[in-house]
């Protein structure tokens, strides 16, 4: 590989030895790359970029050392974002009532009940400013106030990224994109309006908000049949504490009857507790699912194209 000459070489050597790698580390590894050296220059003004990458490259590294020391890192991130799962167990009843013990499972159930909340934030940020921006075209103002509104577009973005590795274990970026320092400001304001990522941070802010309302209902109605079908024995046994009618057979046919007696005692309770851990423990594995597909979509949305700058 040879020397590069500027700093957009050296970036394109760098990206090409991480050709392969996440998305996110490649992000992380073009910023921090591209930030040290612009501070090599500034702290430099009288030298230029060769001479500039010709020392760091002795002291920095040149891009395949660096690209591999970042794979080594990336190895070590990757084992604490996602702790080892439970251990595997052979027969199906053990893998079924196992998903008790993977944190994933609880990662993705906190996430999505709280998508609502980041949900309803990230739409109503979007809309506002996407109005905003629209009708402050027309004045002076209108111009800076786009530029603040994309922005913090990807800031939300970085934010957002930050709760889906934490909570659902997916490798999101810690570092924005660099912003580009050899354009002019018009030459930078159209390369944000052109940028891939600005419109589908967007569009995943825009969706979060159906989908958080989708996960929302589904995680309460679940947990809320779930667990009331979980704590019928605790319920008959505090209805026959208060000596509580638990329901008559007035008007209805024997059949009928026969069955409500049947639920309404301890064999239908026992029923219904079963029943209740049952559903608990299909819904976390039902989350850890959704979790894993809501992960891809923000993998998708939030870092596509890093790869080619």
């Amino acid at each position: 590989m040879t020397t590069p000459r500027t700093i957009n070489e050296y970036l394109e050597q760098l990206r090409v030895a991480l050709r392969g790698a996440d998305p996110a580390l490649i992000q992380d590894a073009l910023y921090d790359a591209e930030e040290h050296l612009r501070a090599e220059l500034y702290e430099r003004p009288g030298r230029d970029e060769a001479a500039m990458l010709e020392h760091v490259v002795e002291s920095y590294g040149a891009p395949d050392e660096v690209a591999e020391i970042y794979r080594d890192q990336e190895i070590r991130i990757q084992r604490a974002i996602r702790p080892p799962p439970p251990p595997q167990r052979r027969s199906a009843a053990g893998r079924f009532f196992g998903v008790i013990a993977d944190p994933r499972a609880w990662g993705a159930l906190f996430y999505l009940l709280f998508g609502l909340v980041t949900g309803i934030a990230y739409f109503t940020w979007v809309i506002t400013g996407l109005s905003m921006s629209a009708g402050f075209s027309v004045l002076i103002i209108g111009l800076p106030f786009i530029v603040l509104f994309f922005g913090s577009v990807r800031g939300l973005a970085l934010l957002e990224g930050r709760l889906v590795e934490t909570m659902l274990g997916v490798r999101m970026p810690r570092r924005p994109p660099y912003p580009p320092k050899d354009m002019t400001l018009f030459q930078r304001i159209g390369a944000m309006f052109t940028d891939p990522r600005s419109w589908s941070s967007m569009l995943y802010a825009l969706l979060q908000l159906p989908l958080g309302i989708f996960y929302f209902t589904l995680i309460v109605a679940w947990l809320a049949v779930s667990l009331s079908f979980a704590a019928a024995p605790v319920l008959k046994l505090v209805a026959e504490l208060g000596h509580w009618d638990t329901g008559t057979c007035t008007g209805l046919s024997d059949w009928a009857c026969g069955g409500i007696e049947w639920l309404s005692g301890w064999g239908g309770a026992s029923v219904l507790c079963v029943l209740g851990v049952l559903l608990f423990f299909t819904l976390l594995h039902v989350v850890r699912g959704l979790g894993h597909m809501h992960g891809a979509l923000a993998k998708g949305l939030l870092v596509r194209g890093v790869e080619r700058g």
